[in-house]
């Protein structure tokens, strides 16, 4: 979790030798990119844990596809699992993969607060643990943690409902509503409160009004991640607050709960708002160009993968993962060493741009 700002370079790149004696148990040359710790420290045909959580959006269904992939090109053994069936399912997952010796365990989990005993064992078994995209919470036996800058993710879909509501009415107040994350995932919380980093002073300002009252976190969450959770919210706050008024625009923390959100507008009747998005999820980019979801954020899995890939590498020649920052995610324990990726913003201004490399979005996007 979030919990300070950013160090500058300088001081990330003096902390980072004594973080890896202390949290990896290896030596290395005190550098930032990280320098050899007497070869090799495990063999390159090792078997590589990677523990996801349910299907709940592409990008996790893409990541599958590319750990598996990607590490076999490494010449690695991937274990790549889905725990679709909740966080027990990804427990037992995580204990096998102990089981059959992997050297790295990569986990997204579904509760990052609930494998504190799985943790645990694999660290004593002599694994090394890289939490992925998730922060693993409660625990001091995660080594590292990749991940897109999530508090900056919260910031630009607060910056980008502000812009979106400010281009279709110049001059407030707005109606809006304020939707977040499953409450057990540790991402949901960092999003919400760097969007209210944003948003907040509007609000106490009367700027932006929240007619529903429901301005927290633990008000907004919407469990599991699931469409029909938001739906079922967006119903309740439209046939609560909005008889009459108009609804200006809606924080979604991500773009299943976006089109979620959208289609209980639809079948209320009312004039569509502005409402964020993120994941870059298909049905949300051609709902972006036909004018109805504002925007979205682009984190490209494929390259989140592929620095996990490189943390694994490193680690399997006997070096330190780089990372870039070493004081923003403390996890209630420890503060994890984190090497962060830079979100990037989508609305319709640079839809047909920012996605030129993607090879599913390029096309669509033309």
């Amino acid at each position: 979790m979030r919990m300070i700002g950013k160090a500058g370079k300088a001081a990330a790149i003096a902390a980072i030798a004594a973080l890896a004696l202390t949290a990896c148990g290896r030596s290395d040359s005190g550098t930032t990119g990280g320098g050899t710790a007497g070869g090799e420290a495990f063999p390159k045909d090792s078997s590589i844990g990677v523990a996801l959580p349910q299907k709940t959006s592409e990008n996790w269904v893409l990541a599958e596809k590319l750990f598996n992939d990607g590490l076999k090109d490494a010449g690695f053994k991937p274990d790549v699992q889905f725990a679709n069936g909740g966080v027990s399912e990804q427990q037992n997952q995580i204990s096998a993969m102990i089981t059959k010796g992997a050297k790295v365990i990569v986990v997204g989990a579904i509760d990052g607060a609930q494998l504190g005993t799985q943790l645990k064992q694999a660290k004593d078994a002599g694994a090394t643990i890289i939490a992925y995209d998730r922060l693993l919470l409660n625990t001091e036996n995660v080594d590292y943690y990749v991940a897109y800058d999530n508090f900056k993710v919260g910031e630009l879909q607060g910056k980008a409902l502000l812009e979106g509501m400010q281009a279709k009415k110049p001059n407030g107040p707005y109606n809006v509503e304020l939707f977040a994350g499953s409450p057990d995932d540790a991402n949901a919380k960092v999003f919400f409160d760097g969007a209210m980093s944003v948003l907040k002073p509007k609000i106490d300002d009367g700027t932006l009004k929240v007619l529903s009252g429901q301005k927290s976190f633990e008000q907004a969450v919407t469990q599991g991640w699931k469409a029909e959770n938001a739906q079922r919210r967006a119903d309740t706050l439209l046939t609560g607050s909005y008889t009459s008024a108009s609804l200006d625009g809606v924080l979604s923390p991500n773009d299943t709960l976006a089109r979620a959100v959208l289609t209980a507008v639809k079948a209320a009747g009312k004039p569509l708002p502005v409402v964020t998005g993120q994941d870059s999820e298909v049905e949300s980019v051609k709902s972006i160009m036909a004018g109805e979801q504002y925007s979205t954020i682009n984190k490209d899995t494929r390259k989140l993968v592929e620095h996990a890939i490189v943390m694994v590498k490193d680690i399997q020649a006997g070096k330190t993962p780089e990372i870039n920052d070493d004081k923003s995610y403390n996890n209630k324990v420890k503060t994890v060493p984190a090497y962060l990726l830079e979100p990037v913003i989508v609305t319709k201004e640079n839809v047909k741009t920012a996605y030129v490399d993607d090879p599913v979005l390029g096309p669509i996007t033309k």
